[in-house]
C-alpha cells in the first residue's frame, strides 16, 4: 500500500513538472532578465509602449506547429506602424502583377511626374535593403490605398488601414498613373484610381505627448495620429506567417504568389544591403535588422538570416521578422514595437532610438534566439 501510495505521489510530482513545462513562458522569462537593455525598459515599461508576439516553430514530419506567447499585444493600443506597412505593399504589388498579362516584376516603369525610371523588383529590393519610401510610394500609385486594404481585409489581415505614402504625408487620395514599358520602344499608361478618403481612427492612445513641432512651431498638446497608417502587430505578424508558410492556409487566406515570385521576395527579405551594391559603413549588416544586430556593426554570420520588415519614425521602432539558423536548427518568429520618446515632444528628432529602444530589440532577439538555442523541438 505504501508503495502504490509512493509511485501515485511520484507520478503527481512528474506530472506537475511536465505541466510547468507546458505552461513556462519563454517570453514572461526573457522579459524578467537582469540584463540592462531589457530592464531599463521594463521598469517603466508603461512610458515604452511595448507590444510582442514571438512564435515558437515546431516541426513534424509533415507538419509546422505554431505557439503564439504575447506580451501587451492590444489592436486597439495604436502604435505608429512607420515602414513596416512597406512588406505588404510589396507582396500585393507581386500578387497584382500575375492578373496583368503584359507585366512581370521585370517591366520598366516610372510614375507620371517622376524622372526616376525603375522596375518592380528593384523597388521590393530596395523596400527591404534599406526601406527606401520613394519605391515603396511608387508601389502604392500602382496598387491604390483601397485595394490594398481590401486586398489584406479578404485575405483575413485585419484590422489594417493604410491611408497614406511614406516621407511625407499626403492628404491626396488621387494615385498617379504609371507609363509602362511594354518593350524598348512602346509604352503603355496605367490609369491612377480614386480612393476613400481616412476617416479618423478611433482607438486607444491615438494622440500621444505633450507636444509637437509643426514646420518651425512648437505646438501645445498631443500629436494625432488618427489619420495615419495602422497596422498592428496581429496584422504583421498574419502576412508574415503567409509569406513564410504559405501552405497554412487556405487558397483564400494566401498571398497568390508565383514560386518564382515567392523565392524572389523571400531572397530580398534577407539580404543584406551590402550584396545588392549599397556602402557597407553606411548600410550595415544591422541597418535594417533590429533584432540580435540592430547594435552592432558586425557582419551577420552567412548560416543565420532574418527575413524581416522595420519600421522607424515618429520615436516609434518595429520589427517583424522570421530568424533562421541553419547551422543549430533554430527557427522563430518574433514582431514587436517600442517608443522611445522621453521629452514627449513629437517631431522634434530626439528621440532614443540608439540609448534605448535598438538595444531593446536587439537584446529581445538575442535573448529568445538563446532560448531557442537549448529548447526541446
Amino acid at each position: 500500500m505504501r508503495i502504490l501510495i509512493f509511485l501515485l505521489a511520484m507520478c503527481g510530482v512528474l506530472t506537475a513538472c511536465s505541466n510547468a513545462q507546458v505552461l513556462e513562458n519563454p517570453l514572461k522569462k526573457v522579459l524578467s532578465s537582469k540584463n540592462p537593455n531589457i530592464k531599463r525598459v521594463m521598469d517603466s515599461v508603461d512610458q515604452y509602449e511595448v507590444q510582442i508576439r514571438y512564435t515558437q516553430i515546431d516541426r513534424g514530419k509533415d507538419s509546422v506547429l505554431f505557439t503564439d506567447y504575447d506580451f501587451q499585444v492590444d489592436r486597439e493600443d495604436y502604435f505608429y506602424p512607420a515602414s513596416t506597412v512597406k512588406f505588404p505593399i510589396a507582396v500585393l504589388a507581386l500578387e497584382k502583377l500575375n492578373e496583368i498579362d503584359t507585366l512581370n516584376r521585370n517591366t520598366r516603369f516610372y510614375v507620371e511626374g517622376d524622372s526616376v525610371e525603375t522596375t518592380f523588383a528593384k523597388a521590393v529590393s530596395e523596400i527591404f535593403a534599406v526601406s527606401d519610401n520613394h519605391a515603396n510610394n511608387r508601389l502604392v500609385e500602382f496598387l491604390g490605398q483601397d485595394a490594398i486594404n481590401g486586398r489584406l481585409r479578404n485575405k483575413g489581415i485585419d484590422p489594417v488601414r493604410i491611408s497614406h505614402r511614406l516621407g511625407y504625408h499626403s492628404d491626396d487620395v488621387t494615385t498617379k498613373p504609371l507609363v509602362i514599358y511594354l518593350n524598348d520602344s512602346t509604352t503603355a499608361t496605367l490609369e491612377g484610381s480614386v480612393n476613400t478618403a481616412p476617416r479618423p481612427l478611433q482607438l486607444n492612445k491615438i494622440r500621444k505627448g505633450t507636444g509637437f513641432y509643426e514646420e518651425d512651431s512648437l505646438m501645445e498638446g498631443p500629436f494625432d495620429f488618427s489619420l495615419k497608417n495602422y497596422y498592428p502587430i496581429d496584422a504583421q505578424h498574419g502576412v508574415l506567417k503567409r509569406v513564410i508558410f504559405p501552405e497554412k492556409f487556405s487558397e483564400k487566406e494566401k498571398f497568390q504568389l508565383t514560386e518564382s515570385q515567392r523565392e524572389y521576395l523571400l531572397g530580398t527579405m534577407h539580404t543584406l544591403p551590402k550584396a545588392v551594391g549599397y556602402d557597407p559603413i553606411t548600410y550595415y549588416d544591422g541597418y535594417c535588422k533590429f533584432f540580435l544586430y540592430g547594435d552592432t556593426k558586425e557582419d551577420i554570420p552567412d548560416h543565420i538570416k532574418i527575413y524581416n520588415k522595420v519600421g522607424f519614425a515618429y520615436g516609434t521602432l518595429t520589427d517583424c521578422a522570421y530568424i533562421v539558423d541553419t547551422k543549430n536548427d533554430v527557427e522563430f518568429m518574433l514582431s514587436a514595437t517600442i517608443l522611445v520618446n522621453k521629452d514627449d515632444i513629437f517631431n522634434d528628432n530626439q528621440y532614443e532610438y540608439d540609448a534605448i529602444g535598438i538595444p531593446f530589440l536587439a537584446e529581445l532577439g538575442r535573448l529568445l534566439y538563446d532560448y531557442e538555442l537549448k529548447r526541446d523541438k
